[in-house]
């Protein structure tokens, strides 16, 4: 059995599984990595937004690509859209009990990505200035 960071216990099957699996798991991978998802989906773990309301919390990202991106989530069942019959109709989407599984890892993920960020930008640094760039 292997340990890894945040006590989550991997072994040596489950890795076998994962790469057996390729792909299958590779295009599941793919959705929940990108960085629009892993957003989506920390914004989500504080409650059930509108729209806009995702749109405004997330810098950079288009109407377009939200709206892709949500209903790749709902298509997968991680997010739940539920419309409400106002004049205009109000939609709100918020995770499902699979997407709320979902930002455990995603928002372990970001606190590693903000607890090492000095030392990945120091590393960037050194390899531009290694291969002239």
């Amino acid at each position: 059995m292997i340990l890894e960071p945040g006590h989550i216990n991997v072994t040596e099957k489950d890795i076998a599984d994962v790469l057996r699996d390729c792909k299958t798991v590779a295009p599941i991978l793919s959705q929940v990595g990108d960085k629009w998802t892993v957003l989506v989906i920390v914004t989500l773990n504080h409650g059930p937004k509108r729209f806009n309301e995702i749109k405004r919390k997330i810098t950079g990202i288009s109407q377009q690509m939200l709206t892709r991106t949500l209903k790749a989530l709902e298509r997968d069942g991680m997010v739940i859209r539920t419309t409400f019959p106002t004049n205009p109709p109000q939609v709100q989407y918020e995770l499902s009990d699979l997407g709320r599984s979902l930002s455990k890892p995603v928002l372990a993920l970001g606190t590693w990505v903000r607890n090492n960020l000095v030392e990945i930008e120091a590393a960037r640094e050194r390899y531009q200035q290694k291969n002239g760039g």
